[in-house]
């Protein structure tokens, strides 16, 4: 496989119209390629592990929607759902069985879930389940990691991953610095960090809230024995622990990052997987707290397009399609051989390069040595991660566009579309050494 360079005319004159009436052309930050040094390309259509652009050059796509697409692009199943919730109606803005059954799946897979609300999206989710804490709890503070990307919720905003990582926004404009103060944002992986500020504001901290396995700042690996703590720590100081499984849930394993590690959150928040690809979220837990939210309790959220027939439809399939017992043994042996691929490349290669991984998810760094909190992910090279993105997409290869997000694999991609990637990757890493 060798460099060749794409024809990209339409992708530049509609994202050239698209600047005219979209901030920054795009609808979410990353999507703008900013941190790679390049235009967007324009995205026509996909299907199963390709994306194609407007220009009809294909890709193989290593970000599945930012991890939404586990069974790949317009699978059958999916399809097929929202086919029949078209003929149905597409919102009825009134109570639906999709989202009665959709909920009664979750919370049959996850024991720590035993009543959930549905919303639109992960930020709504989180930004929620934090109302909800701290009405239970009667405390007003958050602990918070630094590098986690829980949506854009003014409290999540402080030292935040993903678009404000790739970006290098710390915080940002607009959020009162009252509310700042009610948020303590913590290194990842520091038990004693945690311990530290329960100890200074033990009466004041409603709920820690966390990305079990991060993939916001990159993928980071929580140490052995980290969330074990954080549960400790929450229960003996009354705390609500919640798991942000936006990304992880039903990815690295059916029952999400709590049934990988073992550990019962008080709150869990959802979102991607559970709606196909449909706009979706969720937020859920011991019934005793969900029982807090109205109209069950005085604790507001309401939502016009919560519970949507055809994005709760679409989860449903999605879901049902992930219960064979081999579906996360295939998607973990894809994840290995995509990344035992990569550090066989970075082992040879005299710039450095590290590679962190999980089932469904991976992050290669271009960093000397494995990183486990954002600080160390902040020391990789970004000026050498976007010279091989780029690389990267000249040989047809669609990766995340910032070296501060995960990639995800599919069940979809094939032996040789991870082939494809590796020798694309060697490519471009062996120009990165240039």
């Amino acid at each position: 496989m060798t460099q060749s360079p794409l024809t990209t005319a339409k992708s530049r004159q509609y994202f050239a119209r698209a600047t005219q009436v979209l901030p920054g052309g795009v609808n979410s930050p990353v999507r703008s390629c900013q941190a790679v040094g390049v235009d967007p390309i324009m995205i026509d259509r996909a299907d199963a592990a390709y994306l194609w652009d407007v220009d009809n050059n294909r890709y193989i796509d290593w970000v599945g929607s930012w991890g939404a697409l586990i069974l790949g692009h317009r699978h059958p199943r999916v399809l097929e759902a929202v086919e029949v919730g078209l003929r149905y109606g597409t919102s009825f803005g009134a109570p639906c069985l999709p989202e009665v059954e959709l909920a009664e799946l979750i919370c049959h897979v996850m024991p720590a879930v035993e009543m959930v609300r549905m919303v639109n999206s992960g930020t709504e989710a989180t930004m929620s389940a934090i109302r909800l804490a701290r009405a239970y709890t009667k405390r007003s503070s958050i602990i918070k990691f630094d590098g986690c990307y829980h949506g854009h919720a003014d409290s999540f905003l402080i030292k935040a991953g993903s678009g404000l990582a790739t970006l290098g926004i710390s915080s940002s404009p607009g959020v009162p610095a009252e509310l700042t103060r009610l948020t303590i944002s913590l290194p990842f992986n520091s038990l004693p960090a945690v311990e530290q500020a329960f100890k200074k504001h033990a009466d004041e901290i409603a709920a820690i809230i966390v990305e079990p396995v991060v993939g916001n700042a990159g993928l980071i690996l929580p140490a052995p024995g980290y969330l074990e703590g954080l549960r400790a720590l929450a229960t003996k100081y009354g705390a609500l622990l919640i798991f942000d499984e936006v990304m992880t849930g039903f990815r690295v394993a059916y029952g999400g990052a709590q049934a990988l590690y073992n550990i019962k959150p008080d709150l869990t928040c959802l979102g991607k997987i559970i709606g196909g690809g449909l706009p979706v979220g969720a937020y859920g837990g011991r019934k005793e707290i969900m029982e807090m939210v109205a109209p069950s309790g005085p604790v507001y959220q309401a939502g016009t397009l919560s519970g949507n027939p055809l994005a709760m439809r679409a989860g449903l399939a999605q879901l049902k399609s992930l219960q064979n017992p081999q579906t996360y043994g295939e998607l973990s042996r894809n994840t290995q051989r995509l990344a035992d691929g990569l550090k066989e490349i970075a082992d040879k290669a005299t710039i450095p390069l590290t590679v962190s991984s999980i089932t469904g998810m991976i992050t290669l760094f271009f960093a000397k040595s494995p990183v486990d909190d954002f600080s160390a992910a902040q020391k990789a090279d970004t000026a050498l991660f976007s010279k091989f993105w780029q690389g990267l997409l000249c040989r047809g290869i669609y990766w995340p566009p910032s070296q501060f997000e995960s990639a995800f694999v599919s069940l979809v991609h094939s032996k040789a579309d991870i082939d494809d990637t590796l020798t694309a990757a060697e490519e471009s890493i062996a120009a990165c050494c240039e």
